[in-house]
């Protein structure tokens, strides 16, 4: 991109972006970031192309950005856009990281015709292995689009939704999803405690199977059935734990299905 970016906010997922950025070469014509905590930002701030301002408001007056990245916290949102709405006549459009905003939401802020991506990522770009989700209103274009989707690729996987509705489902899925997957492991180390394993190698056990696995379905071509298929011999010892994990009413399946069900409605009620 020969355009400098803007990015506001850079906590853990503005500084995971940028530094994805930084390394792929994404930030070419520099990258201008308002960050009151400079301090918490460490070598980013001394990076080449990288100049860092303590409030959008000293942005300079001639900045032409191709992009302005929203990373602030949600309940930081409206106090953030008043400066950056110099911005919109610019050329530039606006994507935005923060969880319950809507495209809606920032035509009111920025005005009916602002260029707009909505996108979902997750914790897991801090180690450039995210998978974010995105939407684009009409106003963006399809350059544009590309653009955006090469910036939230530099810290893992990008997809488009079909709809904005779709982001409400994302957030639950993939964006709770780390909390769920942490969560396994902490059941999985609590029942190996339970079986007489030891507590300290219990955990050790069950961080390294569940990130190996996670790390296996990664690179592997096969569907995630068939990789628990190849696990499974049958009669074995895992194909019984399956029977309880897999069984009609009781399993894990059904849970977790209220489980998406639930984020995905406190999603939409947070969206107003």
């Amino acid at each position: 991109m020969s355009k400098p970016l803007v990015l506001i906010g850079c906590g853990k997922m503005g500084g995971a972006m940028l530094a994805g950025w930084l390394e792929s070469g994404e930030a070419a014509g520099g990258v201008h970031v308002v960050e009151p905590h400079a301090q918490a930002m460490g070598d980013l701030a001394r990076r080449d192309g990288v100049t860092v301002y303590d409030s959008a408001e000293a942005l300079p007056n001639d900045l032409a950005p191709g992009v302005v990245i929203l990373a602030v916290k949600p309940q930081m949102m409206d106090e953030a856009l008043v400066p950056l709405a110099r911005l919109t006549g610019s050329g530039a459009y606006f994507l935005s990281i923060a969880a319950g905003k809507t495209i809606g939401y920032f035509e009111k802020k920025l005005g009916a015709s602002a260029p707009i991506v909505r996108a979902m990522p997750n914790t897991p770009a801090a180690v450039g292995r995210g998978i974010t989700a995105y939407v684009a209103n009409d106003h963006v274009s399809e350059a544009q689009k590309a653009q955006a989707h090469r910036l939230l690729e530099a810290v893992g996987e990008a997809v488009e939704a079909e709809t904005e509705d779709q982001i409400d489902a994302v957030t639950a899925l993939s964006g709770g999803g780390p909390a769920y997957v942490f969560l396994l492991i902490e059941t999985l180390a609590a029942a190996g405690v339970k079986a007489g394993l030891p507590e300290v190698m219990a955990m050790r056990l069950a961080r390294a199977t569940v990130s190996g696995s996670g790390e296996l379905a990664r690179q592997s071509s096969e569907e995630a059935s068939q990789l628990r298929i190849n696990v499974t011999s049958p009669g074995g010892t895992t194909a019984e734990a399956l029977k309880v994990l897999m069984a009609d009413g009781t399993g894990i399946q059904p849970i977790f299905d209220a489980a998406i069900a639930a984020a995905t409605a406190r999603s939409k009620e947070l969206a107003g």
